[in-house]
């Protein structure tokens, strides 16, 4: 845009009194053209929002697969007409993520990797206006931590999902010593939204780190006493209805600890809740229900 402002000046200087009126005409169709494009694009944003907000609302893991992926290409689009609309760069950010962990995590690890990437550096993006944060991600934790000291509540979904993401990766590439070297930051960010808004995602923050607590062995710094705390606090924010953290629960620390009582109990709060105990997470739930039969299964090898 700038250098089109440049040719339109040049051109003006040259010719200005015949010129000027076709080349106002001119600038102001652009101007207004895009203008219009930008509220579109900024209209539609707000539809998909609408949209993935009902998709959670699906109960039908087959019908959501269908329509999630589409919808997440819809988003791709848009954002190519608003690269830096920090709304829609987190949608697309939770919805690789969300696709990857409900419908290609346990047929693909090489295809969740990959959208879980995609999901990592969609949030990265919408971090866009962060840029210490953003040029300390990957090369160094202490000025990760400096950043976000400096950020507010409101940068928790982009925080958020950016780290869930990158979380995500790591947690399935883990012979990569590369990826596991990012840890660190990935639980520094999942501190902060912890800190700034703990309700944030059903707890999502504490159930997140009581999945890194519960599965790492204590050389590595993992501690099940710890993860447990997390996993309860995730369960007080949302009631017990957020089905996920019961799945995350068994299967990581019940299982670290031997708790065959514990995962027991959490796999059949989750295999007897109903579809309608939290109607706005209905999808993951469903995911839920589905990872709760997986593990049933496998109750056998685990204990």
């Amino acid at each position: 845009m700038t250098l089109g402002f440049f040719w339109v000046y040049f051109f003006l200087m040259k010719r200005p009194s015949k010129s000027f009126p076709l080349f106002l005409s001119i600038l102001m169709s652009v101007l207004i053209s895009g203008c219009i494009q930008q509220i579109a694009i900024r209209s539609m944003a707000d539809i998909m929002q609408y949209g993935f907000d009902g998709y959670f609302r699906e109960s039908d893991l087959e019908f959501a697969r269908e329509g999630l992926a589409g919808n997440i290409k819809l988003l791709e689009a848009l954002i190519q007409g608003d690269p830096d609309n920090e709304d829609m760069l987190i949608l697309a950010s939770q919805g690789y993520s969300a696709y990857a962990l409900a419908f290609v995590e346990e047929d693909s690890v090489e295809r969740a990797r990959v959208f879980y990437l995609r999901g990592r550096d969609y949030g990265i993006r919408a971090l866009g206006r962060h840029r210490g944060l953003r040029n300390a991600l990957g090369k160094d934790l202490q000025g990760v931590e400096s950043a976000l000291a400096g950020m507010r509540k409101e940068d928790v979904p982009a925080v958020f999902w950016t780290a869930f993401g990158w979380g995500g990766y790591i947690n399935i590439t883990r012979t990569d010593v590369a990826a596991f070297a990012d840890l660190p930051q990935v639980i520094a960010m999942m501190r902060f939204v912890a800190e700034k808004s703990p309700e944030y995602y059903y707890g999502g923050a504490y159930t997140f780190l009581g999945v890194l607590e519960g599965t790492m062995p204590a050389a590595l710094g993992g501690n099940p006493e710890r993860a447990k705390s997390y996993f309860e606090k995730a369960l007080a924010i949302n009631g017990g209805k957020f089905l996920m953290t019961y799945v995350y629960y068994a299967q990581t620390y019940a299982v670290q600890t031997l708790d065959q009582d514990l995962f027991d109990r959490c796999l059949k709060t989750v295999e007897g809740a109903s579809p309608d105990i939290l109607p706005e997470a209905r999808l993951p739930n469903a995911v839920a229900k589905e990872k709760a039969r997986r593990l049933r299964q496998r109750m056998a090898d685990l204990f």
